[in-house]
């Protein structure tokens, strides 16, 4: 059957230090690149024909194990970024806190920006991700699988819409690790795709907060 896997990329300093990432253009760190070479042959098993990432450098850096180890050029997709964190871009939670009161306090209560200034809202990135998940997913042929390289709360709200699951149960999955990754397949009844696993990784993880406090971080 068809398969499509949705990888969170490896670590960087920044997810270290929960500073919010979004769209700043953060590399991976040691870590995050030990987690991309662990992650590399758990997805050669899965035999897959097609790779694309987002054209951010920490899922670049990632994507590059990937296609190391499988022989595969990935494709790049602006619309596979993570959230636009507008102006909370590069602060820790604590300075978020001390900066945005307000909007800190709408965080924690669940909005997944908070209503920062320039943020992305999860219409907005629903909107740009589910479209290139659904052209990525029609284009597998029979049987074949595709990987895609993204983020954390992208894929997490993107991932609900994708499977028309209703917005609050897609709130209570919790985040993926760095390197964690999701395999959609097709149900083999004809109905559509269905979630096969998640937040499956190639590395011990301590889960660490859960995914209110670092939703935005990507």
């Amino acid at each position: 059957m068809s398969r499509l896997v949705l990888v969170r990329h490896g670590q960087t300093a920044w997810n270290l230090e929960g500073r919010a990432q979004g769209h700043t253009d953060v590399g991976l760190d040691d870590t995050g690149r030990e987690q991309a070479a662990a992650l590399a042959p758990c997805i050669v098993q899965l035999a897959p024909t097609a790779l694309w990432s987002s054209d951010l450098t920490r899922a670049r850096e990632t994507a590059a194990y990937v296609a190391a180890a499988t022989g595969l050029e990935v494709g790049y997709d602006v619309r596979l970024r993570e959230f636009d964190v507008g102006e909370r871009a590069g602060l820790t939670t604590e300075e978020f806190a001390a900066k945005f009161p307000a909007e800190y306090a709408a965080w924690r209560a669940g909005h997944i920006t908070g209503h920062v200034p320039g943020a992305e809202t999860p219409e907005e990135v629903v909107a740009r991700m589910t479209p290139a998940l659904r052209e990525i997913w029609e284009a597998i042929p029979p049987g074949e699988t595709t990987v895609v390289i993204s983020h954390g709360a992208c894929l997490k709200v993107t991932l609900a819409a994708f499977l028309g699951w209703p917005e609050e149960v897609g709130a209570t999955l919790r985040g993926l690790d760095n390197c964690g990754w999701i395999v959609l397949e097709q149900d083999p009844t004809g109905r559509g795709v269905r979630l096969s696993s998640y937040n499956e990784t190639a590395h011990p993880t301590d889960h660490g907060p859960d995914f209110a406090s670092d939703a935005p971080v990507g």
